[in-house]
């Protein structure tokens, strides 16, 4: 079963600096942090923050050609989660024809937030996600992500 999440912000792991895109459901009861790269947070921070580009970047482009192709994003969702890797795809739709494409999951959510098109989270993923071995102090991390005021998401620069 899948659980609709949206992107709460983006946040840097207090112990290796490296950043997390913090995915939360409507009611703010569930939260998934996904560790990602620097351009991918540099590219999901800049949506969010609505910075304007002189030129697309590459999640641009590729939303640019599924449009220009005639499809849709009709959503992406976080499949899995193994050996601490987590798995996307995307879907795309136009007309009856709709493809399902391996993706990785901030790629998925960095076009996903440029067509606005939903997120869903693999609730098996948010189960395993639990056990995500980051070092002695995991329940320090995980407080800290949740006491963050939502203030603070979204004010990562590159």
């Amino acid at each position: 079963m899948f659980l609709q999440m949206k992107v709460s912000g983006i946040a840097l792991d207090p112990f290796t600096n490296t950043p997390i895109v913090i995915l939360k459901d409507s009611k703010n009861e569930r939260t998934l942090p996904i560790w990602i790269g620097f351009m991918e947070a540099s590219s999901i921070a800049m949506e969010l923050e609505k910075t304007p580009r002189i030129r697309p970047i590459t999640h641009d482009l590729v939303k640019n050609l599924i449009e220009k192709l005639g499809f849709h994003v009709s959503r992406i969702e976080v499949t899995d989660l193994r050996d601490d890797t987590f798995y996307a795809c995307m879907h795309i739709k136009k007309d009856s024809e709709e493809y399902i494409l391996d993706a990785r999951p901030s790629d998925a959510i960095a076009i996903a937030l440029r067509t606005g098109s939903p997120i869903f989270v693999n609730e098996g993923v948010l189960e395993k996600s639990k056990s995500i071995e980051i070092d002695e102090d995991k329940e320090k991390l995980e407080k800290l992500l949740e006491q963050m005021p939502e203030s603070t998401f979204g004010k990562y620069k590159m």
